[in-house]
């Protein structure tokens, strides 16, 4: 089973304590490119995950080699949790032929021009536009911070 999460803190506190754990989650494939660039930010993010999760750091076009032939990631050690930064790096992934039929948006910072969704998401116009291709492609939209959050957001665009 693959989760597939969008979160622009990436791996932290939350997914560590709350989402790895409720998924059973024993690899975490973090997807972004500037991280897998980034030996030393690995390094000090690997000090957070727990002995028994698999913690891999990959550019968003390798993750072809990780697909199977329906477009999953296809892990041999168990479930996989993995961490977009970006509504848009899970669309590039999408254009390259990953695929998926629920993202969690877990988290996206608010800043001057964008939308405030709710408490724990603000959405840019590029942001909006990228949830709105997901959906016509069947994509369910989970906008959850922590695993027990029964709040229901919908979306107003």
């Amino acid at each position: 089973m693959n989760w597939v999460r969008i979160d622009n803190r990436l791996v932290h506190g939350q997914v560590i304590e709350a989402w790895v754990p409720y998924l059973g989650a024993r690899n975490i494939l973090v997807v972004n490119d500037a991280l897998a660039a980034d030996d030393l930010r690995q390094e000090i993010i690997r000090l957070a995950v727990p002995s028994g999760v698999e913690l891999t750091f990959i550019a968003i076009e390798h993750i072809v080699e990780y697909l199977d032939d329906r477009g999953r990631v296809a892990h041999p050690h168990g479930d996989t949790l993995l961490l977009f930064a970006t509504c848009c790096d899970v669309n590039r992934a999408l254009q390259i032929g990953f695929a998926l039929s629920t993202v969690n948006i877990g988290n996206l910072h608010y800043s001057p021009g964008k939308q405030q969704l709710c408490p724990h998401v603000a959405l840019s116009k590029e942001d909006i536009g990228c949830l709105k291709a997901f959906t016509k492609r069947g994509i369910q939209l989970d906008f959850r911070c922590v695993p027990n959050d029964t709040t229901q957001v919908k979306a107003s665009w």
